[in-house]
């Protein structure tokens, strides 16, 4: 089993900027890549970016060039650096951990709000 603990959210203004974090424990050594989802309201849970082990980060269209995906191995963390949010941005952001070929390990979900 892992474990997965995030932080970071918060309401923002548009062009603003927040850090997600999510910390693992547990068997990590069981999975192959972490990422962020995130879901609006009404809208289904879209990846949003993801970082396989070993790999590079991948990114939905919507968010290339603002959102960079990193992680801190010995920290066993995985963080998303949100730039230029705009109110599109808006959701519940979940982290989550793939084990083989499917995303099994969910977050609690922080929320982020870009709005003035």
């Amino acid at each position: 089993q892992v474990q997965l603990v995030e932080s970071g959210g918060g309401l923002v203004q548009p062009g603003g900027s927040l850090r997600l974090s999510c910390a693992a424990s547990g068997s990590t050594f069981s999975i192959n890549a972490m990422g962020w989802y995130r879901q609006a309201p009404d809208k289904e849970r879209e990846l949003v970016a993801y970082i396989p082990t070993p790999g590079s980060a991948n990114y939905a269209d919507s968010v290339k060039g603002r959102f960079t995906i990193s992680r801190d191995t010995a920290k066993s963390t995985v963080y998303l650096q949100m730039n230029a949010l705009k109110p599109e941005d808006t959701a519940v952001y979940y982290c989550s951990a793939r084990f083989r070929a499917t995303w099994t390990y969910w977050g609690q979900g922080t929320q982020v709000t870009v709005s003035s």
